[in-house]
C-alpha cells in the first residue's frame, strides 16, 4: 500500500470533496469550481507534543527556516520539503502589550495586544503568505505569476517574485490604489497593469488570463498563501507565553486572513495543542461591508459547507445592479466581492465570531490613537482598533478579556490619509503643524 502524503488539496464543497496533489497548481477545484483547502495527513506529520517545543528554535535562527516566522512553525503548514521553501526573513514581527491605548478605549490593564504585521520584508501581513505560496510555486515549477491588488498584495508579490527568479505581473484598479503600495511594486520590478475598474474587476481579469496564459495566482484564493498565514496565530499565542487570547479582532477585505485564522484554530485543537478557541471579531469598513451584509442582515452561514449561494448571488446582483463600487480610505480593505467568503464564514462559526462595520471617521480616529501611543499603521490595520471600541461600547468583549487586535500593515503604505487627516484637522485626534513666525520668542510661546 502506498504511503499517504503528509499534504493534499481537497474543496470545501462537501457534495464535491474532490482531492488533488500538492504537486498540482489549481486555484479553485476543477470539479466544481469551489475553493480548495489544504488538509493534511497529521499521522505523517511528526508534529510537537506542545507549541512551546518551537521555543527552541530560537537558538538555532542562523539556519534560515527557523529564523523565519512562518517556517519556523514548518509541521504545521508541512506541504513541500525545505528545499523548496522560500523565505526572506518574514514573520520577525511584534505583539505589543499596549495599556495606553488600552485605558483610553476602556479595557484594563495587561489586556490588549497590537499584533504589528508591519515589520514584515515588504511592509504587511501578505509576506506570511507569500513566502508559502512561492514555496509551491518553486515546487511545481512555475516561472511566472499574477495577481489581482488593492496594494499590500502587489507589493509583496512583486518583493517574493524578484526573489524567487520568477517573472510577475500586478493588476490594480484606475485611481485604486495608495502610492506607497504601488511604490513598492514599480521598485520589485513588477510588470504593473492598471485596469479600468476596482478590485473585483481586477480579481475577475487575473483569474481569466491566469486560466489562459497558465500563470501561477497569488491572490488568496490560492490555498497555499493561507497556510503561510495561519503563522500569524502562532506568533500571538507565542506572544503570550503560548496562551491563547480571549479574542483576535482583525480587519476583513478579501478574507484570507480570517479564514486563515480560523483554519489554525481548527487544527490546534485537533492536534491538542491549544485548550480553547478564542473567538474572532472581523471588521469591515462600512463603504466595504458586504460581510457585514450577509452574516449579519442575510444570516448567512457555514451550515457544515453547504451554504445557501442564493443569498450570496442575489446580493451580488443588487450590486451589480446599482452599478456599485466600495468605497473606503482603508484601500486594502476596499473589495465588495471577497474571494474567501465561504472559508470565513466557517472561521465565524468555528470561533463564534462577530462581524462588524465601522466608518472611515472611526478608522482614522483609531489610526491617530494608534500611532500617538506607540506604533504607526496602515488606515485598513485600524479598523481592529475601531472595531474593538465598537465591540466594548456593546459590551460584546469585556475589558478584562485578553484581545489581541491584527495591525495588518505599515504606516508609510498610505502616508496620504495620515498627513491628510492631521494637516486637514480631519477628527478630534488631529495634531496639524503651526505655523511661526523665525522668531525665538514666538516660537518658545507656542511651545508653552
Amino acid at each position: 500500500m502506498a504511503e499517504k502524503p503528509k499534504a493534499y488539496q481537497k474543496c470545501i464543497n462537501p457534495d464535491c470533496g474532490a482531492e488533488f496533489s500538492c504537486a498540482e497548481a489549481f486555484f479553485k477545484c476543477p470539479k466544481c469550481g469551489d475553493l480548495l483547502d489544504i488538509q493534511y495527513n497529521w499521522d505523517q506529520i511528526d508534529t510537537p507534543k506542545k507549541l512551546a517545543d518551537f521555543s527552541k528554535r530560537w537558538a538555532t535562527k542562523n539556519n534560515r527556516l527557523d529564523f523565519s516566522g512562518v517556517w519556523r512553525f514548518r509541521e504545521l503548514l508541512d506541504f513541500c520539503g525545505d528545499n523548496f521553501k522560500v523565505s526572506i526573513g518574514e514573520g520577525q514581527t511584534l505583539l505589543q502589550q499596549n495599556d495606553m491605548l488600552g485605558e483610553f478605549i476602556g479595557m484594563k490593564a495587561g489586556k490588549l495586544y497590537l499584533q504589528y504585521e508591519g515589520l514584515n520584508p515588504s511592509g504587511s501581513f501578505k509576506d506570511n503568505g507569500m513566502t508559502a505560496a512561492f514555496s509551491h510555486a518553486k515546487m511545481v515549477g512555475a516561472k511566472s505569476c499574477a495577481c489581482a491588488s488593492t496594494g499590500n498584495t502587489s507589493a509583496a508579490v512583486a518583493l517574493y517574485a524578484h526573489h524567487s527568479g520568477m517573472k510577475c505581473t500586478v493588476f490594480i484598479g484606475s485611481g485604486r490604489i495608495a502610492f506607497g503600495k504601488l511604490s513598492q511594486a514599480m521598485d520589485y520590478g513588477a510588470n504593473t497593469i492598471q485596469i479600468m475598474g476596482d478590485f473585483d474587476d481586477c480579481m475577475k481579469q487575473v483569474q481569466a488570463v491566469c486560466t489562459e496564459l497558465k500563470l501561477y495566482l497569488l491572490n488568496s484564493l490560492n490555498p497555499f498563501r493561507l497556510e503561510g498565514q495561519k503563522t500569524i496565530m502562532y506568533r500571538i499565542i507565542e506572544g503570550l507565553g503560548w496562551n491563547v487570547p480571549d479574542w483576535i479582532v482583525v480587519p476583513g477585505g478579501n478574507l484570507g486572513n480570517s479564514s486563515a485564522f480560523g483554519k489554525a484554530f481548527a487544527e490546534l485543537k485537533h492536534l491538542g495543542l491549544i485548550n480553547k478557541i478564542p473567538r474572532l471579531a472581523i471588521i469591515n469598513a462600512t463603504g466595504a461591508d458586504t460581510l457585514t451584509e450577509l452574516v449579519n442582515n442575510r444570516n448567512l452561514k457555514w451550515n457544515g459547507g453547504r451554504i445557501d449561494n442564493k443569498i450570496i448571488n442575489d446580493f451580488y446582483t443588487e450590486l451589480t445592479a446599482k452599478n456599485f463600487s466600495p468605497h473606503t480610505c482603508a484601500s486594502a480593505i476596499e473589495i465588495s466581492r471577497p474571494v474567501n467568503l465561504k472559508k470565513c464564514l466557517r472561521a465565524i462559526e468555528l470561533c463564534n465570531g462577530v462581524v462588524r462595520a465601522v466608518s472611515d471617521q472611526a478608522i482614522t480616529d483609531a489610526k491617530a490613537l494608534i500611532g500617538k501611543y506607540g506604533l504607526g499603521c496602515e488606515p485598513a490595520s485600524a479598523a481592529s482598533v475601531a472595531g474593538l471600541e465598537l465591540l466594548l461600547a456593546e459590551k460584546i468583549i469585556k475589558p478584562d478579556e485578553t484581545v489581541a487586535c491584527v495591525l495588518t500593515g505599515h504606516c508609510l503604505k498610505d502616508p496620504n490619509v495620515t498627513v491628510n487627516y492631521h494637516k486637514e484637522k480631519g477628527g478630534k485626534f488631529s495634531n496639524p503643524p503651526v505655523e511661526s513666525p523665525n522668531d525665538l520668542e514666538q516660537i518658545i510661546k507656542l511651545m508653552s
